[in-house]
């Protein structure tokens, strides 16, 4: 039963529907998520950047509610700087996947994301530069020999073609203890098996204890397309591809238009009414 904003929880993908890495939060969107959270609604990310990456929007954030990093695998509590649950690659079968694509791929960038919070360039190119560089990511450069630390997750990054063909050579393989998933047309992603945003939310509302039939989801990627199944009600923004937007139960602006604003004062709007 929903009573009030409070018993809502929105939960949103980050790049490119809540903000851009070049462009950063559309201002509209910070107010109105400012807005939601004083009106006592509830709201979160589901992203696959790192903690430190979407720690640095939280000040423009305002969220209230755990967030949902590294694509499912961290459940991160902001407020107490604590990991609710995390999760770890199996470095094994990570390691043979990563050696398989480098040897197969001499064009393709390589980051680990590790345990300790930090990013590791195991090779660099074009992409893994732009990448740190528009989310302003600490790294270091370093062998796989060198990374002693658990891992929570790791980046592929290259051109769309490339990425594509990484997946398709990937895709036939198998490597126990991980999944793969496309995060974008740059990125292609090892994540610890059965690792997914669905599967984060489902957590997180037990944590919470909220019905999970009252939680909005906000997407725009194929790999967002679990998590909105996963909610009670899906929106896709009208940036996303097609397939994405015929997987939601509605469709809002694009993420520079404001759609998850639009969204979030909607919900005000309709609780303002009783």
């Amino acid at each position: 039963m929903i009573r009030s904003l409070q018993d809502i929880l929105v939960v949103s993908d980050m790049d490119n529907t809540l903000l851009t890495a070049e462009n950063g939060i559309p201002d509209v969107n910070r107010v109105t998520m400012r807005l939601f959270k004083e009106m006592g609604g509830r709201f979160t990310i589901a992203t696959g950047r790192t903690i430190e990456s979407a720690g640095r929007h939280l000040e423009s954030l305002s969220l209230s509610a755990p967030a949902i990093l590294y694509g499912g695998g961290v459940l991160y509590d902001f407020e107490h700087d604590i990991r609710i649950r995390n999760t770890l690659l199996s470095k094994a079968a990570a390691r043979r996947a990563i050696f398989d694509v480098m040897a197969r791929f001499p064009s393709v960038g390589v980051e680990v994301m590790t345990d300790n919070g930090g990013i590791s360039i195991v090779r660099a190119n074009e992409y893994t530069y732009r990448h740190t560089l528009y989310e302003r990511l600490a790294y270091r450069m370093a062998p796989l020999e060198e990374l002693e630390t658990e891992w929570n997750k790791v980046l592929f990054a290259d051109e769309p073609e490339t990425i594509k063909k990484v997946e398709q050579f990937l895709d036939p393989r198998r490597y126990p203890g991980v999944d793969f998933i496309a995060t974008g047309s740059n990125y292609f992603e090892i994540l610890p098996a059965g690792t997914t945003k669905g599967g984060a939310l489902r957590e997180l509302c037990t944590y919470m204890g909220i019905p999970l039939e009252n939680t909005i989801a906000i997407g725009d990627y194929y790999n967002d397309v679990e998590l909105m199944k996963t909610a009670g009600y899906s929106i896709a923004v009208r940036n996303a591809p097609t397939e994405v937007k015929l997987a939601a139960n509605a469709v809002t602006g694009s993420c520079l238009d404001g759609g998850v604003a639009q969204v979030l004062y909607g919900l005000v709007r309709l609780f303002e009414k009783k």
